[in-house]
């Protein structure tokens, strides 16, 4: 398994932007599918973004499509959450996390992504 380290996350007003970043450990980055969950209070855990083991493929959900942008770097074993024009509503918990399954950025199924990293607060203030 991955070891995943997300930072970046705090306290921004409405419209702002803000980059989160996941670290991954092991030798074997590049072959795992990566992707971004949130959860914000009292809510289910949802999908946000994810890419595939080259970065030629990304997956957003309809709410933060044309707002945030995922990438990677493999040399550097990171993947990245640019996040622009925020809103309150994107406060959350921001999780990242490792699947082996090469099409899991596709269909975004928790239960695709064996590795989590422990989440990194995002707010959002009005």
């Amino acid at each position: 398994q991955v070891q995943l380290v997300e930072s970046g996350g705090g306290l921004v007003q409405a419209g702002d932007s803000l980059t989160l970043s996941c670290a991954a450990s092991g030798r074997t980055f590049n072959s795992y599918t990566m992707g971004w969950f949130r959860q914000a209070p009292g809510k289910e855990r949802e999908a946000v973004a994810s890419i595939n083991w080259s970065g030629g493929s990304t997956y957003y959900a309809e709410s933060v499509k044309g707002r945030f942008t995922i990438s990677r770097d493999n040399a550097k074993n990171t993947v990245y959450l640019q996040m622009n024009s925020l809103k309150p509503e994107d406060t959350a918990v921001y999780y990242c996390a490792a699947s082996r399954n090469t099409v899991a950025h596709l269909l975004m199924r928790l239960g695709d992504f064996g590795s989590w990293g422990q989440g990194t607060q995002v707010t959002v203030s009005s």
